[in-house]
């Protein structure tokens, strides 16, 4: 395994950009034993050759050329997020729990912003693809239950070069799918709202069409009116802070009664409905306020949000096993209703 050639200075690869073959000259080894030593072989290195390999690479300053190793695979040891929105804290958990699974495979994670814009997602799968990830994991709302035919053909072609794909959703021939209960999950909030005596809601939901949102509200109007409730506006906007704010303003503006219970189809979209105090209104005897996710701050507001909670970190690390493993089976993701401060207990005379 030793070579004889003289070790290599520093200063004589400064000009270029090391590479292995100097640091196998540089610890006295051969190309493949230098390979093996740093790239995890299966196949067993002497543990002094490996630390003559590690040393060697250490006085070079040699970093692995990812894009060759990819090359030489087929794919690297990357693995492609998508989000919607990084600021937004749903995705910010869900990228953890992608991120400590990476990580206990030895992986990197690239995070991509979709901003919810179908052609921009086409465009990053398209770039993504060049990188070779390992898997390529979909987290972003979509504007449709199918994936979009160029989104479709991006994704065959992915697939067709050694990658996995994962959404959150439905899966398909090509895409694994990480279920979330959408549905079943506002229905049970409904169904708790209306036992605690509510009987008129408004909800604020994102543009129709939005899988996610959509499957909220038909969820929500499932189980208030099976218990005697009765969805008085749904009003559209998005995701974020400012759209639950600009739309709790349009419905004081169209008038709320007391006791109307306000259902945001995310907690960042409840959160901003708490905007109703510049209108001198109050939450939970007064209007109540309900969201779903369970992101801390619904948890550190006052008063406290009820919500649907989804274990968001599990559904990141479920989908990044979805990624990576060849035998994987979806496991049941547990939601959650939970009832704070926000939705008080009504009077039945009330």
């Amino acid at each position: 395994m030793s070579g004889t050639s003289e070790p290599v200075r520093p200063d004589a690869v400064r000009a270029g950009a090391v590479t292995l073959h100097d640091v196998a000259r540089e610890a006295g080894v051969s190309l493949a034993t230098a390979s093996r030593a740093r790239n995890g072989s299966t196949r067993k290195v002497a543990d002094s050759y490996r630390e003559r390999v590690q040393a060697a690479a250490a006085r070079l300053g040699y970093t692995a050329n990812l894009s060759a190793q990819a090359t030489a695979r087929g794919t690297s040891a990357i693995i492609a997020l998508l989000v919607a929105d990084i600021a937004d804290p749903y995705f910010g958990e869900i990228a953890s729990g992608v991120a400590r699974g990476a990580d206990e495979e030895g992986l990197v994670v690239t995070v991509a912003i979709t901003e919810r814009d179908p052609a921009r997602e086409v465009r990053l799968v398209r770039a993504l693809r060049g990188q070779r990830p390992r898997g390529l994991i979909l987290a972003a709302s979509r504007a449709s239950k199918d994936i979009a035919p160029d989104l479709s053909a991006e994704l065959d072609q992915f697939a067709a070069a050694g990658g996995r794909v994962v959404a959150l959703g439905t899966g398909s021939e090509v895409v694994r799918g990480v279920a979330i209960d959408n549905r079943g999950g506002a229905a049970e909030l409904g169904a708790a709202l209306a036992a605690r005596g509510y009987r008129t809601a408004v909800v604020l939901a994102a543009a129709e069409g939005v899988v996610t949102s959509d499957d909220r509200v038909a969820g929500f109007a499932d189980g208030f009116g099976a218990g005697g409730g009765e969805i008085g506006a749904v009003l559209r906007g998005g995701f974020t802070r400012e759209s639950g704010h600009d739309l709790m303003a349009q419905a004081l503006a169209a008038g709320v009664a007391p006791g109307t219970v306000v259902f945001g189809i995310s907690d960042v979209v409840a959160i901003g409905a708490l905007s109703l105090r510049e209108a001198g209104r109050s939450v939970g005897d007064d209007v109540a306020l309900a969201g779903f996710d369970d992101i801390p701050t619904g948890r550190d507001v006052t008063p406290a949000l009820t919500t649907v909670r989804i274990p968001l970190e599990e559904v990141g690390y479920q989908a990044l096993h979805a990624a990576t493993d060849a035998e994987w089976e979806p496991a049941a993701l547990r939601l959650e209703v939970l009832l704070r401060d926000s939705t008080p207990l009504r009077d039945a005379g009330a």
